[in-house]
């Protein structure tokens, strides 16, 4: 085996990927240094069982998820810094952490990538760290092609990744962005009374999916969709987009995402005038702290949903801020965000994951990935298992855009709903035999509900 061959085998990797779009993973790799792409021989054995595993993080820092880029990092590394790492400099999580160790091996961040949302870019940054820094960087696509090697989802919400794919080597601890806009349906016609809506949202793989978890429950209780709406992603011009909408539907479901959703809005009211926050709602990004800097005055009594909700206040999850807090405070105020939220349970995941075989990736890494499969853990968010696709079921939050409650200046999200134990089959709507969420996918029709529909609980 050449030498490139040996480095895609010779570590364990933790890529962290933001982009929605691409549905990277974070990635534990190892195994033999053979062809037969097994377990037990070759010169990785000294490896697997040695004292380093080495990460490198990938996240986009250019694009309409740009802004993240440190978030993310930081998001990654706290599970590491409550195992004993040190932050080089609170202030920029990229500048890298010292002394992190999980099971008593040590962990080496070795590089982070720079993406831009785009499948190129990821690809050269993807050989970038894997070629030049040393770390192995798997796309979780190979999942299936590599099962001696573990992949761990970072954020992506596509749900085709672990209903569709279901290698038995990919494990996702966040749920995806249909369960994003689980209880929304719900919502939208049994109290705000629409009975046809528009949806609206970015051309690729994450809002599809994001859109289909609204689709799929607002025409399970009876509600039409009569149009979908597909602008580019980091489109600036909406203008085109917003007269395709249709000005006779009772409301309008939206999933513009990133820098985008910003002009999105403005331009939105500039074409048809003040927002009626009755007739208009918003999937995981609308309650983002940077978002509603931007243009939350505009979207006071709109209704969201996503998994986190940064106003509970359980123990749990002020810890989860505390921690987010003590290594870096100026990322702190975006500890609700989904993409900080899910890097942590991902790293969080994983390591307790490693815990439990005692850092033992050796073996085709099969110890690993039965401890994975059964991993459980209380986050600040809710509880966390996952599916027989070894996907996540846990809550999420319908929640308001309300006038600023802390005084930042900046409106806040309040939750009015717990959705409990939401999993991405939606009690059968979606399935390995149904297409995937696509711009035509899923079909509007009536239903079984899911369970939660009539059982959401409320928040006063």
């Amino acid at each position: 085996m050449s030498s490139d061959k040996r480095r895609w085998r010779t570590h364990l990797l933790v890529a962290a990927v933001m982009a929605l779009c691409l549905s990277f993973t974070v990635a534990a790799c190892g195994g033999d240094d053979d062809d037969s792409g097994g377990g037990g021989g070759g010169g990785s054995q000294t490896s697997d069982k040695g004292g380093t595993i080495k990460v490198a993080i990938l996240s986009d820092c250019e694009g309409a998820f740009g802004a993240f880029y440190e978030p993310d990092i930081a998001g990654a590394q706290v599970p590491l810094i409550n195992r004993g790492a040190k932050p080089k400099d609170p202030k920029k999580p990229s500048a890298g952490i010292t002394g992190a160790k999980i099971a008593g091996k040590n962990i080496e961040i070795v590089g982070y990538g720079c993406s831009d949302g785009t499948a190129d870019k990821a690809i050269e940054e993807t050989r970038r760290l894997m070629e030049q820094e040393g770390a192995d960087i798997l796309i979780a696509n190979y999942a299936k092609e590599h099962p001696d090697q573990t992949f761990i989802n970072g954020a992506a919400g596509a749900q085709d990744a672990s209903l569709k794919v279901q290698a038995p080597n990919y494990f996702r601890f966040n749920t995806d962005g249909a369960q994003f806009s689980s209880g929304l349906g719900d919502y939208a016609y049994n109290e705000l009374g629409w009975r046809t809506a528009a949806v609206i949202g970015d051309d690729y793989a994450f809002p599809y999916t994001s859109l289909a978890g609204f689709i799929a429950e607002f025409c399970s209780v009876g509600g039409k969709v009569t149009k979908r709406v597909w602008p580019p992603l980091g489109e600036k011009d909406y203008s085109s987009y917003i007269s395709q909408i249709p000005e006779d539907v009772d409301g309008l479901y939206v999933a513009v995402g990133g820098s985008g959703l910003i002009s999105f809005i403005k331009q939105y009211e500039q074409q048809r005038g003040k927002i009626d926050t009755k007739k208009i709602m918003g999937n995981v990004f609308w309650p983002d702290p940077l978002v509603l800097k931007e243009v939350g005055d505009r979207l006071v009594g709109g209704v969201t949903a996503g998994p986190t909700s940064a106003d509970l206040n359980t123990p749990a999850a002020k810890q989860y801020v505390g921690e987010i807090k003590a290594a870096y405070p100026e990322i702190a105020p975006l500890a609700s965000s989904v993409f900080v939220y899910h890097y942590y349970i991902a790293m969080e995941g994983l390591a307790l994951g490693l815990e439990q075989v005692k850092g033992d990736i050796s073996g085709g890494q099969k110890k690993l990935q039965d401890a994975l499969a059964n991993v459980e853990f209380d986050a600040a968010y809710g509880h966390i298992a996952l599916d027989e696709n070894r996907s996540a079921i846990s809550d999420n939050y319908v929640q308001r855009i309300v006038p600023d409650v802390n005084g930042d200046g900046t409106p806040d999200a309040k939750t009015i709903r717990v959705i409990p134990d939401t999993d991405q089959q939606f009690g059968g709507l979606f399935s390995t035999d149904a297409p995937a969420p696509d711009r035509e996918n899923p079909k509007c029709e009536k239903g079984s509900p899911p369970k939660w529909v009539g059982n959401a609980e409320p928040v006063g």
